[in-house]
């Protein structure tokens, strides 16, 4: 579905007409839904004309499903693009330090088309969640969105950059094995880049694996993982292709600086900003491709942006105040507090 760029009026409009009924229609919507707010481009402030229009939501659970330990986790609207998480499910994904949640939370004030008493509350608690998992989580889809730019056969790295891009997106995602694996230390599965033995390279990534009595099924597990991200790379180049016939090499550059603004601006203001009304014409000018060449390939002066930005990070990282880890206790009060009004009828 895709849409002249529209104004909030025309927006809220839009909610109204018969495409939109399943908001008032599905069960698990309804008067449920506490939150709704806009998604992807116009919720950046990066949209362009016919750009899509994404709606995410939050609803709450039921009674039913309180008691009974069930969750719905999400209805998604495949036609409009909207995305309704469900109350239980989006703490879990806030806590977690999820990007495309948080977002949710910092969205313009006149951007919230609908805000219950309770979707205030929860706005009004983001920062319980914020911690310094979010260096990690917003650094897992930077990284994602840089993978989309690079391809061992592009002009734009060199191999072994390549492999320093490859190694940095494992540690990225090394941080969450601790959460998900039998414990291990850090350097149990110790990985460096060394000049390389396989023929053609001039650099690669080794590993030290010094576990002992370790279970098996959680090794596969993590094996999978990191080879999964290593044959990731080796995909991007049909990506990348379609990416430059259909001109979205500027969104993807634009979306990767994003993710260090927004991530930088919770490090260093315990604050999530998703609408980028300062960096607007800088974003503007990414994604309108100012910043690629005559080869429609990212010019080196995107790179410099890119470089200024990772340092920026780098300072936010060692400064910042955030704990370790969300305040675990006070969200499950929250949680308790919301779904013990919904059990007693009073929301």
């Amino acid at each position: 579905v895709t849409n002249k760029k529209m104004t909030i009026e025309q927006i809220k409009e839009k909610l109204q007409t018969e495409e939109y009924d399943f908001l008032k229609t599905d069960p698990k919507l309804g008067s449920q839904v506490i939150v709704l707010t806009l998604g992807g481009s116009y919720a950046y402030g990066t949209e362009q004309e016919n750009s899509d229009l994404d709606c995410r939501g939050i609803a709450l659970n039921s009674k039913s499903e309180i008691l009974l330990g069930n969750d719905f986790e999400q209805v998604v609207d495949i036609d409009t693009d909207t995305t309704i998480y469900s109350f239980n499910k989006i703490l879990s994904l806030l806590t977690s330090n999820n990007p495309n949640t948080l977002e949710i939370l910092g969205t313009k004030p006149e951007q919230y088309l609908i805000m219950t008493q309770t979707g205030k509350e929860l706005i009004e608690n983001r920062k319980l969640f914020l911690s310094k998992i979010c260096i990690h989580t917003f650094g897992g889809y930077a990284q994602a969105q840089f993978r989309r730019l690079m391809n061992k056969a592009a002009r734009l790295t060199n191999q072994s950059e390549n492999e320093a891009y490859i190694l940095k997106s494992i540690h990225n995602a090394k941080y969450n094995f601790k959460n998900r694996y039998y414990p291990h230390e850090d350097n149990d599965i110790f990985l460096y880049i060394d000049k390389a033995v396989q023929e053609g390279y001039e650099s690669e990534i080794f590993m030290d694996v010094t576990l002992q009595h370790y279970p098996l099924r959680d090794w596969t597990g993590i094996w999978n993982e990191m080879k999964a991200i290593v044959s990731s790379y080796n995909k991007i180049g049909r990506r990348n292709e379609r990416a430059l016939s259909h001109d979205k090499l500027g969104k993807h550059m634009c979306h990767l600086l994003r993710l260090y603004m927004m991530c930088i601006d919770i490090l260093e203001k315990e604050e999530i900003i998703t609408y980028r009304k300062k960096e607007h014409d800088l974003l503007m000018q990414i994604r309108n491709g100012q910043y690629l060449d005559e080869n429609r390939q990212p010019t080196s002066a995107f790179y410099d942006l890119l470089n200024e930005y990772e340092k920026k990070l780098e300072d936010a990282k060692k400064n910042t105040s955030l704990p370790d880890l969300p305040d675990y206790k006070r969200i499950n009060e929250f949680k308790m507090y919301i779904n013990e009004k919904i059990v007693k009828g009073e929301i």
